[in-house]
């Protein structure tokens, strides 16, 4: 009896410091924790909430019209082992900070070589396009491998690169290639800069890509900067004495298309302290419209910016002839964002002005308020030769 006994407490004792044993190797973190909201100003397509152990990222606008929403959970490394986190809670769980990542947007680009983690990126689709010198080296040094195209992103290359995540790029959640990436265990992150309509929204999308490295607080920093010159820009911006009209866009087969009054390029203009004739309309997008519609509201404008893709007069007037009956031709007042590119010819502003939006604002005002910054150096729009 007293050896069953002394065989019940052994047992009972061993089962007990093995429960206690593994209590300490796996912490079990419910939904509900301590929370801090982070403070996301302008942009409307992301939240972040700062958890007791982890950070909690959700993206509302993946792509125009989404109606998932796609949550993902960033823990730091030496964190992992000890803690488990319910999966059907989150669309990824992913260890910070990032060692291996494979983006698959230009935009993407700036974000990651102003917080010092370029050096992180293995992988991208067409890397032509990509103009930011220090990626360029990157990729020339073959760091940076090629990976086809978007749409039909190298999955073979992508699995063999070992990535811990690709952050996507979509128009929807169709992409097959990206689905077998994730079956393969690679977590797959959307980010939707792109859908932003204002420009500090667009730039404010730093903070997304932040909390991957652990570099909160110094993107808080950049962005910070960034906003200020903005605000003080479009502060010098009002002291112009004259409101110059502009138009837009240019001729695609039949059809102008013209930045919606919502847009992006119409809140420059706006915040430029420019009169944009479309301003008025609630497109976020563009708006297609005929040649005789175009001449009809826009033949007298002041100002004509992006004329599609030409980037000298000659190549304008070679496209239609109707082209020459615009004011802003005859008085070559007609400026282009497709001028400046990179090594490959990649467009510097679809790659960088996402990011920059102080240094897109400050061209403008230089170009239609000259007066206010006579010696400034525009970084994108260049006049057309």
């Amino acid at each position: 009896m007293v050896k069953n006994r002394l065989l019940h407490l052994f047992l009972s004792g061993f089962v007990l410091i093995l429960f206690i044993g593994c209590g300490e190797k796996k912490k079990e973190l419910p939904l509900e924790q301590s929370t801090s909201e982070s403070g996301i100003q302008y942009a409307t397509g992301f939240t972040i909430k700062k958890n007791t152990d982890f950070t909690e990222i959700e993206v509302t606008s993946a792509w125009p019209g989404a109606k998932k929403s796609f949550t993902y959970a960033l823990v730091p490394r030496e964190k992992m082992p000890s803690m488990t986190l319910p999966r059907d809670a989150y669309d990824a769980i992913i260890a910070t900070p990032v060692q291996r990542m494979v983006v698959t947007s230009t935009t993407h680009i700036p974000s990651l070589e102003a917080l010092g983690v370029l050096n992180t990126v293995v992988g991208f689709p067409n890397t032509d396009l990509i103009s930011s010198e220090e990626a360029r080296k990157l990729v020339e040094d073959g760091q940076i491998k090629e990976l086809g195209t978007n749409e039909n992103i190298n999955t073979e290359m992508v699995l063999e690169l070992n990535p811990e995540v690709v952050i996507g790029f979509g128009i929807n959640d169709t992409n097959k290639a990206y689905s077998t990436v994730q079956q393969s265990g690679i977590a797959v992150v959307y980010n939707g800069d792109w859908v932003e309509q204002t420009p500090l929204g667009k730039a404010e999308w730093i903070k997304f890509f932040a909390p991957f490295f652990q570099k909160e607080e110094e993107a808080d920093r950049i962005f910070s900067e960034i906003e200020t010159a903005y605000t003080d820009a479009k502060i010098l911006a009002q002291q112009a004495t004259e409101k110059p009209t502009v138009l837009t866009g240019g001729l695609y087969k039949d059809v102008w298309y013209v930045a919606g009054g919502k847009s992006w390029m119409a809140q420059f203009l706006t915040d430029a302290n420019a009169d944009y004739i479309w301003s008025e309309t609630e497109n976020t997008g563009s708006i297609g419209l005929s040649l005789e519609a175009v001449l009809e509201k826009g033949q007298q404008a002041d100002f004509w910016f992006n004329p599609s893709s030409h980037t000298t007069y000659e190549e304008v007037k070679l496209a239609n002839a109707h082209y020459q009956q615009f004011k802003a031709f005859s008085k070559k007042n007609i400026f282009s964002n497709a001028i400046e590119k990179g090594d490959k010819g990649g467009l510097i502003f679809y790659e960088l002005a996402p990011q920059r939006p102080d240094l897109v604002l400050k061209d403008l005002i230089h170009i239609l308020h000259p007066d206010l910054l006579p010696d400034y150096k525009p970084h994108f729009f260049k006049p057309l030769r």
